[in-house]
């Protein structure tokens, strides 16, 4: 039988975690664009902070619906992308680069923060102070997922259009050419390739072994940096 009561349990401590992160991370693309000459995501409306203009139906509602109600270890979502116009910019690729670093590193910045606050929510009601403390835990959580997830350099997620923007040319332009179909390689790798090996008897996760270890390492230098 379906548990409703814990799943508006588990949708009440990562539903805001994950909208900050998303919004956050699309407005901190549109800030650093705007203040490199490029007004596109500012007249589009997209300097926001309200979540509801960065909402992409599938990456933000259903997917992480789902993965809550299927129980699933694998937490993830993505908002509508913020448009950058290159013309606007001075050096196309460099910012571009720049632009593309400052969702991961806004993703950081949340994270450090919620680990933080972590230290302040015994001074709160016990039970609020335990869905705080739920909340601010898969803050950290998914923002740092978020980060590194998207830190891979596969076009068009950000470490992608990072690594065009700071490769030889001769690298850079094979790599852009993935532009079109990465998502179809990401999405493979996190759901197809897993399900498929699972289901042959020789289990595959090919994303968590690589981003196993940098989570660990990452998440430990934001708890040692926050006093933990």
């Amino acid at each position: 039988m379906f548990d409703f009561a814990g799943f508006l349990h588990n949708l009440s401590v990562w539903l805001i975690p994950a909208l900050l992160a998303i919004t956050l991370h699309e407005a901190a693309h549109g800030y650093v664009a705007n203040a490199l000459g490029d007004p596109t995501a500012r007249l589009a409306g997209r300097l926001s902070l309200n979540p509801i203009r960065h909402v992409d139906p599938v990456g933000t509602l259903f997917l992480p619906g789902l993965m809550l109600m299927l129980g699933s270890g694998f937490f993830f979502g993505w908002a509508k992308a913020v448009p950058v116009d290159m013309r606007y910019l001075k050096s196309p690729r460099r910012g571009m680069a720049i632009i593309a670093a400052a969702g991961p590193l806004m993703n950081l910045a949340m994270a450090t923060a919620a680990a933080g606050l972590l230290h302040f929510v015994d001074s709160l009601p016990t039970v609020a102070g335990q869905w705080a403390e739920q909340n601010l835990v898969n803050a950290v959580k998914f923002n740092i997922l978020l980060a590194l997830f998207n830190l891979l350099p596969i076009p068009p997620l950000d470490g992608g259009r990072v690594a065009v923007g700071v490769l030889p040319m001769f690298l850079a332009r094979p790599l852009a050419r993935l532009e079109n179909i990465g998502m179809l390689i990401v999405m493979g790798l996190a759901f197809i390739v897993p399900m498929v090996s699972a289901q042959a008897g020789y289990p595959l996760n090919p994303l968590g072994w690589v981003l196993h270890g940098p989570l660990r390492t990452v998440t430990g230098a934001i708890l040692t940096l926050t006093g933990w």
